[in-house]
């Protein structure tokens, strides 16, 4: 088997794929580059931690990760410069078995993410939050409630483990990110270079860009070619920043937990 094709797509689910794309509102097409190639991409891109946004990553669930299991995940940004946000997410989903008055509310985007040898069609409810209010809530200071919209609470309810309540669940995090946005001018697209920092001195770079789903295929031809040509690794084994985070904090909270 050559170098790589354990990624690659089955005919199967890259048909799965662009069904589920072409139902989505946008499709997000990423690459997590191995932490040996960090500096060697960092130099190749032009990329800059002086001109980076710095964010403030926190995660909400039970020490167990009952939340993830049930297919919701509830995060929350602090950023630099701008306000936080918050978003309770739903993943995987199939966009046609997504209620109408949700499929259709302004509030609610559904992307597909697709990585090398893998995609997953997610909900988003995303609501703008006080960076203040954010901070309060995960030092403890202030319910967790109080965070959430009350559409994103009624989001939260339809689709969490019965009886699992907003202010029982654990804070995991924070993690510290920097992003950078470019415009390489012989890509012609925007690409997004996120530097997630863990607190076991563990990193994740996620490279990424945004289209359509008819635009899909041109786009990902176009980036693997990008890419390739200024020599960053695309076969690396990929990652996904939730996964790592979840995993990370979950260990860390059953660990303190009472005998």
């Amino acid at each position: 088997m050559a170098k790589g094709a354990i990624r690659r797509l089955t005919d199967e689910q890259l048909a799965e794929a662009m069904r589920l794309a072409r139902r989505s509102d946008s499709v997000e097409l990423k690459l997590t580059v191995p932490a040996t190639d960090h500096r060697a991409t960092a130099v190749a891109l032009g990329l800059d931690p002086l001109d980076a946004q710095i964010r403030q990553v926190f995660f909400f669930d039970t020490p167990a990760l009952d939340l993830n299991a049930a297919g919701v995940v509830l995060r929350a940004r602090r950023i630099q410069g701008r306000s936080g946000d918050v978003v309770v997410k739903l993943r995987p989903v199939d966009p046609e078995d997504l209620p109408g008055e949700l499929r259709q509310s302004s509030g609610v985007s559904v992307e597909v993410d697709a990585m090398p040898g893998g995609f997953v069609c997610s909900a988003s409810l995303k609501a703008k939050a006080d960076s203040a209010l954010i901070n309060q809530v995960t030092l403890g200071r202030s319910p967790m409630r109080k965070l959430v919209s009350k559409s994103q609470r009624a989001f939260f309810t339809g689709h969490a483990p019965a009886g699992l309540e907003l202010d029982s669940l654990a804070v995991l995090g924070p993690i510290f990110v920097l992003k950078q946005t470019l415009q390489p001018k012989k890509f012609g697209r925007r690409l997004v270079a996120e530097l997630w920092l863990y607190p076991d001195n563990s990193r994740i770079l996620e490279l990424s860009t945004k289209c359509t789903a008819a635009d899909a295929a041109q786009a990902a031809v176009e980036s693997r070619l990008f890419l390739t040509e200024r020599g960053v690794n695309l076969d690396g084994r990929q990652e996904t920043k939730t996964k790592a985070a979840l995993t990370f904090f979950s260990k860390q909270l059953r660990a303190a937990a009472p005998a």
